[in-house]
């Protein structure tokens, strides 16, 4: 069988932008890669169509009918993986099941892959939503993935730690930010209301409750707006609360419009593999951040420099009235948070690592 030397095979749980995890791992360095003389051919485990039903309620036979499609799907192409000069597995080849796909891919037809990975994967995490599914994901699986890919490639330097256990051939490429053609604009540092920002999906909306009382407390002294964009709306006791529905078109856009933004996190293991996206996007937008000091989030943010790091109620509510009060303040940080971006968490500053994976 004849192997293209420039072509790449992207294996991914989910279609072509449709997941942000892809998104700011991968997709956005495609373009870039095919101007480099790349050839990509991407396969989703899940069908568009089988995306869009997805997150709907009840079809349980439909959604089982995706998975099992999904399987027939991954079982053909492993016959067509030794075409392609580089295989690029992002988290897992299925999404269920224990490894058997990697396991005759690399045992039995011996496809040198690339596994990546931005999250704290090994480890048990879901809501009660998908709770009657997670017993069928197998997170167990993760050593395997790592152990059998040729080289492994992660977004921090905690997940790095956990894969060189059991591979040593692990690079670092954080999750980035696309500064050209999409994280592009900045905030306005003179708006005459402030608004306090967070932006996140309903799973860790939870998160904003550790921070209620500094916000109620800043009720008292300040008007602001307090704007949550996710897919769900949230039930939080605060007048000051503005709720926007995330929208892909919009997001850029609707971001820019924070003058503070926020991100409150919990210590613990799901947390320290987390890669601070959301740190990153506010302060590509030069949005001047409050961010808890968990995980990389410490090696991002330089206290009182490119952001303020805080951890308690009274850190919160003592970093958020300075930047309220202070419009030359939230200027200063919020531009050397976008120059930290632009110099260490770019697109156009971490292509150099994808070129050599790929090499």
């Amino acid at each position: 069988m004849s192997r293209d030397y420039k072509t790449i095979y992207i294996l991914s749980p989910y279609p072509h932008g449709t997941a942000p995890s892809q998104r700011f791992r991968y997709e956005q360095y495609l373009d870039s890669l095919k101007q480099e003389g790349f050839s990509i051919e991407e396969y989703a485990f899940i069908s568009r169509k089988g995306w869009e039903l997805l997150y709907q309620k009840g079809q349980f036979h439909k959604k089982a009918l995706t998975m099992l499609g999904g399987c027939w799907r991954r079982f053909l192409l492993l016959f067509k993986l030794k075409r392609a000069a580089f295989v690029f597995v992002h988290r897992e080849m299925a999404q269920f099941g224990p490894p058997v796909f990697e396991w005759i891919a690399a045992k039995l037809l011996r496809v040198r892959y690339i596994y990546d990975f931005d999250d704290a994967i090994w480890l048990p995490n879901y809501s009660d939503s998908n709770a009657h599914v997670h017993r069928i994901k197998c997170y167990w699986k993760v050593p395997y993935c790592i152990r059998w890919a040729s080289k492994v490639t992660v977004g921090n330097d905690y997940l790095a730690a956990y894969a060189g256990k059991y591979n040593k051939n692990v690079v670092v490429i954080p999750t980035t930010i696309d500064m050209e053609n999409h994280h592009n604009q900045t905030t306005d540092f003179q708006n005459e209301k402030i608004t306090i920002g967070w932006t996140g999906t309903h799973s860790t909306i939870r998160y904003i409750d550790d921070i209620i009382p500094a916000l109620q407390r800043l009720e008292h002294e300040f008007d602001f707006d307090f704007v949550v964009i996710s897919n769900k709306k949230p039930e939080l006791e605060l007048r000051s609360l503005v709720y926007k529905a995330w929208n892909k078109a919009t997001e850029i856009e609707d971001l820019s419009e924070f003058s503070i933004g926020v991100m409150p996190l919990r210590e613990d293991q799901w947390s320290n593999g987390k890669c601070g996206f959301k740190a990153l996007q506010y302060m590509s937008l030069g949005i001047p951040s409050v961010i808890a000091p968990v995980g990389v989030n410490t090696e991002i943010v330089q206290n009182g420099e490119n952001g303020f790091l805080a951890a308690t109620t009274d850190e919160v509510y003592a970093a958020l009235k300075a930047l309220i009060l202070d419009g030359e303040l939230r200027k200063t940080i919020g531009l050397n948070g976008q120059e930290t971006v632009r110099n260490r968490y770019s697109t156009t500053a971490n292509l150099h690592k994808y070129i050599e994976i790929f090499s």
